[in-house]
């Protein structure tokens, strides 16, 4: 009776862990994305286990601490577009993701010491407030601005917007091109004086925001969720294909690529597991739409319908046979789970530096690393240190994981702006066009309707 009673507890108790999971990840939980790395950039989840490194499509909970080392930089996307760029040497935490009954978005970070930007784009029903020492600069506004926090003084320097800053000794309102000083040994004294001076990761800013500028409205597609679209529109093509509607597809994909077979399933306390996408696009399609396999053309993504749940993937859609469909571990399970499916065709590219090389290789050659980026066996190793388990398929590459895996074999390279994670090389600094991804040609409409020949053009998408 002692060993039934006790077996039936442990049931309860997995079942009641069970709905709370589900509960928080049906709520009106917010999450934003991780959406740049770069360098040593490291994140605590609440996981218990203090700091570990940060990927590229990481979900942000309320709670979560981020902290980027020396030489790390960390760029943070909501929902409504608004970005956060974090430059070495900072702490931050997110201390508050909440929704008011009424939909405006409630979000909080606490600077604790180093130095971010701030491009604010909310609504104005949103609230946005940046927590630093005792004050707390509160957004309603469109704003940019540029706050660094160390020991003993604060500095405020608005780049564009006005921004209010509540202070123990009152309301301050810094104005564009207004730079606030802050004492914080002396009882938060505080001065505004005119103009802004230059900081070294201004360049890094003003470049990360253009590439967003620019891409967000390449073209008429909208989506009630704003973050990701720039990777969409930069790394893809949406197309109006009949039968099927609009469709997008990241260029660069083969035959053998499918969405699911590069990232891994990571475990939030209280949310249960999410799917972390490795490619540099991979955040939209893999929280909103569905993915739909096209014969003869593949894996494509269709927008539409709600926000998929936490711990769930978008709906799979007409899948090849044999396709295994992407499945969240146990709830009994490790904390990271790596996939890595391949060899596969496709060719997405790995992480890019400003100026580095990239050498694709064949399926049996492996990847080029570019300077200053992890290679595979690096980003394994991560994995393991944190007690992960990495999952592959029969006769396929074990622990490929968080990299596309190529079996053409493009070679870029060249001087000039990249983004770091995978994007590719614009060459904007040099004005030239290196390493441009071919443009992939609209596919037909299905075998019963009339076919449209299938292009081979491969011209760059749009650069300037």
């Amino acid at each position: 009776m002692k060993r039934s009673l006790g077996s039936a507890l442990l049931v309860l108790a997995a079942l009641a862990c069970l709905f709370t999971v589900s509960a928080l990840a049906d709520s009106q939980a917010r999450i934003v994305r991780l959406s740049d790395v770069q360098g040593t950039v490291e994140i605590d989840r609440g996981t218990g286990q203090g700091y570990e490194k940060a990927f590229l499509n990481m979900p942000i909970t309320q709670g979560a601490k981020l902290k980027t080392g020396d030489d790390g930089r960390a760029e943070i996307e909501f929902e409504d577009g608004s970005v956060l760029h974090i430059v070495p040497s900072t702490t931050l935490q997110f201390t508050e993701l909440g929704l008011r009954d009424s939909g405006a978005k409630l979000s909080t970070v606490e600077l604790q010491g180093g130095e971010i930007y701030v491009n604010f784009k909310g609504d104005k029903q949103d609230e946005f407030t940046v927590a630093f020492g005792r004050e707390k600069a509160r957004l309603t506004r469109s704003a940019h601005f540029r706050l660094r926090v160390d020991d003993t003084k604060a500095t405020l320097a608005v780049l564009d917007g006005e921004v209010h800053v509540i202070a123990p000794a009152g309301e301050v309102k810094v104005s564009k091109k207004e730079t606030a000083t802050f004492d914080l040994a002396k009882n938060d004294q505080y001065k505004v004086a005119k103009g802004v001076d230059r900081d070294p990761f201004d360049s890094w800013d003003k470049e990360q925001s253009q590439y967003h500028q620019r891409y967000e409205a390449s073209n008429s597609y909208t989506t009630p969720y704003g973050y990701g679209r720039s990777d969409l529109n930069y790394y893809g093509s949406f197309m109006n294909l009949p039968g099927y509607g609009l469709l997008w597809q990241p260029y660069f994909t083969g035959a053998g690529w499918d969405p699911y077979m590069d990232g891994a399933w990571m475990f939030y306390p209280g949310f249960g597991y999410s799917w972390v996408s490795a490619y540099p696009w991979g955040w939209t399609p893999y929280h909103y739409g569905s993915w739909l396999f096209v014969p003869q053309y593949g894996w494509m993504w269709q927008p539409g319908g709600s926000w998929v749940g936490w711990n769930r993937v978008p709906r799979v859609i007409n899948p090849p046979r044999n396709y295994i469909p992407p499945r969240p571990p146990a709830m009994s399970g490790p904390r990271v789970v790596a996939v890595g499916r391949g060899p596969s065709s496709s060719t997405v590219l790995p992480g890019t530096r400003p100026g580095s090389r990239v050498e694709l290789s064949g399926p049996t050659g492996g990847i080029g690393v570019p300077r200053g980026v992890s290679n595979l066996g690096r980003v394994n190793r991560d994995f393991e240190a944190h007690g992960q388990a990495q999952v592959g398929v029969p006769g396929g590459r074990r622990g490929a994981a968080m990299t596309g895996m190529p079996t053409a074999q493009p070679r870029m390279g060249g001087a000039g702006q990249g983004r770091a994670m995978g994007r590719i090389d614009r060459g904007e600094s040099s004005g030239a066009r290196v390493g441009a991804a071919p443009r992939m040609s609209a596919p037909s409409a299905p075998r019963s309707s009339p076919s449209p020949s299938r292009s081979t053009s491969t011209s760059a998408p749009p650069h300037k």
